[in-house]
């Protein structure tokens, strides 16, 4: 019988290992994307100054940083984002019909941030829903390539991030959060995240994960 760790705080083995980065698109990084269309500068720096300078710093150079060292190391990374199959949003979610997201099949809204843009052989997919695991095939695809520990980094840490997490514990994988790769609409949203699923994920910065990744 295969024994079953019985720690979550476990470092990676890399053949076992996959990057995810959940939705560094244009769509919520980029000033002039659709989640802020309506807008004006004053408003924006009110609002989301505190998100635009943590994804300036620290979150953006950290990806990077998560995303050079999986590479080195031969590791999958993964990217998944907000983006209909269809124009008119209709395969969308009940909750993003309910909120308004739509973002047409091919729109540039989709397209994940040039800073991290996917290599021709990594795998990207569009999901519709809060949790990539509820409106993708990750899980069959995660489980063919062999990964049985999932790195995860990416935005909104309270929402879909936190959501991926927890399905990917329930559905058998070792999770680790990079929360210095990960960012909110403020430090007390992210923080709150980041206690309340304290018990689904191992929460490493991304100078140890790197570290990890290296060895």
């Amino acid at each position: 019988m295969e024994k079953f760790p019985t720690s979550r705080d476990l470092p990676l083995v890399m053949d076992q290992a996959a990057l995810l980065f959940i939705d560094v698109q244009n769509f919520c990084v980029r000033r002039e994307g659709g989640e802020f269309t309506d807008l004006n500068p004053a408003q924006m720096d009110e609002k989301y100054g505190y998100y635009f300078g943590r994804l300036e710093n620290p979150v953006i150079p950290n990806m990077q940083r998560l995303q050079q060292a999986f590479r080195q190391a031969g590791a999958e990374v993964l990217y998944t984002t907000i983006e209909s199959l269809t124009l008119d949003g209709r395969d969308r979610s009940l909750d993003y019909k309910i909120t308004g997201f739509n973002i047409p099949k091919g729109a540039w809204d989709g397209k994940v941030i040039d800073e991290i843009a996917p290599l021709d052989n990594e795998i990207w997919l569009p999901k519709s829903s809060s949790s990539v695991f509820v409106s993708t095939h990750l899980d069959y695809v995660l489980r063919n390539l062999g990964v049985r520990q999932l790195v995860i980094s990416g935005l909104i840490t309270d929402q879909c991030v936190e959501s991926a997490v927890r399905d990917a514990c329930d559905l058998g994988y070792l999770v680790t959060l990079v929360p210095d790769a990960c960012a909110t609409y403020s430090a007390e949203r992210h923080n709150n995240s980041l206690r309340t699923i304290a018990g689904y994920c191992r929460q490493c910065p991304t100078e140890q994960v790197v570290a990890e990744a290296a060895a």
